[in-house]
């Protein structure tokens, strides 16, 4: 098991949701506390009160966990299931999902003008398909708008890429950004990237070293994957781009 498949849930949460909300995209005031909270430096009850607090999110959870007969949104295998992906959200139903996503456009969470529906039809309940059928991005790219559009995309989607440098406080990775061509969201080519792992000694990994298999959001690594795990989130985002790109 990878050190971070035994954290509280709570704290999971706090690892992928630190770096948007350390940017004002998501979440209430107070990035420093949760980029404590995130290094597991937290009363979990308290944190778990915090979560509730990220409306894009919260509603996914929710539902993850009442669709699994499961009484705590936080519960790990919920959170995971969200950012990484994993065998929960296969018990979501569509049309729970549906709802969720309407919920999501009416009242314009994510920056979606209010009443921007209709959601796409049968993606998963992850947090991919959130950034791709809710966010307006997607549909500034068709309408000719690139930047920063694909950059956002790509950024706010959680990523996978493979360490091939390490200093004190960042890390070159190989990844493969999203790229759109002919109305069609993809994953290029593998490329570099520099992302953060560490702030003042403060992260979310242990030692990192190349060779690691990692997950980002925007320009933080939130963990280490295993391959079970990283062939989930590969899963869940493959089926998320499958679901937009058929609206293409």
């Amino acid at each position: 098991m990878d050190e971070l498949a035994a954290a509280p849930g709570p704290v999971l949460f706090a690892r992928y949701a630190y770096p948007p909300n350390a940017l004002g995209y998501c979440g209430p005031a107070d990035a420093e506390g949760l980029l404590g909270a995130a290094a597991g430096e937290v009363d979990v009850a308290e944190l778990a009160a915090r979560a509730t607090a990220f409306s894009g999110a919260w509603p996914y959870l929710r539902l993850i966990a009442a669709s699994n007969g499961l009484a705590d949104p936080l519960h790990h295998d919920v959170v995971d299931a969200y950012w990484v992906g994993n065998a929960l959200l296969e018990a979501v139903a569509p049309e729970d999902l549906a709802a969720t996503v309407e919920a999501q456009l009416a009242l314009g969470h994510g920056g979606a003008p209010a009443g921007a529906g209709p959601a796409p039809a049968g993606g998963p309940a992850h947090h991919s398909f959130h950034v791709f059928a809710v966010y307006p991005w997607l549909g500034l790219l068709r309408s000719g708008v690139v930047a920063p559009a694909l950059t956002v995309l790509d950024r706010c989607r959680i990523r996978w890429g493979t360490v091939v440098a390490v200093t004190a406080n960042a890390a070159g990775v190989r990844s493969r950004a999203l790229q759109f061509s002919d109305g069609r969201l993809e994953l290029g080519a593998e490329g570099a990237e520099d992302v953060r792992w560490r702030i003042d000694g403060v992260g979310f990994v242990g030692d990192l070293s190349p060779g690691d298999c990692v997950s980002m959001h925007w320009d933080w690594v939130c963990e280490r994957l295993t391959p079970t795990r990283l062939a989930g989130l590969e899963a869940a985002t493959a089926h998320s781009l499958e679901v937009v790109n058929a609206q293409s």
